[in-house]
């Protein structure tokens, strides 16, 4: 298990100190689950120094291409990272009909709206319940101008350095497997983020 201090910055070696209160946005008293991200930029330095911008929006850790941990917030701390929620009842088919109906609408901020007012593992983790952990990886654009870019793969080292941060603060914060989540997954994003994530 991971050592975490009263103001919620893990105590370990292999995790460096990197928390920007910027990006932090009051309590988050209770851990859900754990959201994978990929930055969209090509180095860590880039993405911590945008960290450090007032006002700036980020992720509880963000793990370099040489798998590099670095903790950009505590884990006490709600960021946003996570954006508005997709309906988990209409991704796993286990809506009520009254509710798939609604469901099946495209809403997002309605669709947001109704699954903020349940409880995980009823909807996924969000802003105010899950650690988000960012990959550097840049998206490219494709031929086909109206697709979406394509994130570039994590490399080996990321995703060592992944599996160990996912499995510790799994154990730490007792989040089950089952709410560990690639950004797409959850919220409206680019489909191929973090797709070659694995922990």
């Amino acid at each position: 298990m991971l050592e975490i201090d009263k103001m919620g910055k893990v105590l370990h070696p292999m995790v460096k100190d990197s928390i920007s209160s910027h990006i932090e946005q009051g309590a988050m008293p209770v851990v859900k689950g754990i959201i994978v991200h990929q930055t969209d930029s090509s180095t860590a330095s880039g993405t911590l120094s945008s960290y450090a911008n007032p006002n700036a929006n980020g992720a509880h850790f963000l793990i370099d291409k040489d798998g590099t941990i670095y903790q950009t917030a505590s884990v006490f701390k709600k960021t946003y990272h996570v954006g508005r929620l997709r309906s988990r009842c209409l991704a796993e088919m286990t809506c009520e009909p009254a509710e798939l109906k609604i469901a099946q609408k495209w809403d997002v901020a309605g669709t947001h709206k109704r699954e903020m007012k349940k409880a995980v593992p009823e909807r996924y983790p969000s802003n105010s319940d899950s650690i988000g952990i960012e990959l550097v990886g840049k998206a490219y654009p494709v031929a086909d101008k109206k697709a979406p870019p394509v994130f570039e793969a994590a490399t080996p080292e990321q995703n060592s350095a992944l599996k160990w941060l996912v499995r510790e603060l799994r154990e730490t914060l007792s989040v089950p497997l089952t709410e560990v989540y690639r950004h797409p997954v959850v919220s409206y994003k680019t489909p191929s983020e973090a797709e070659s994530a694995s922990w």
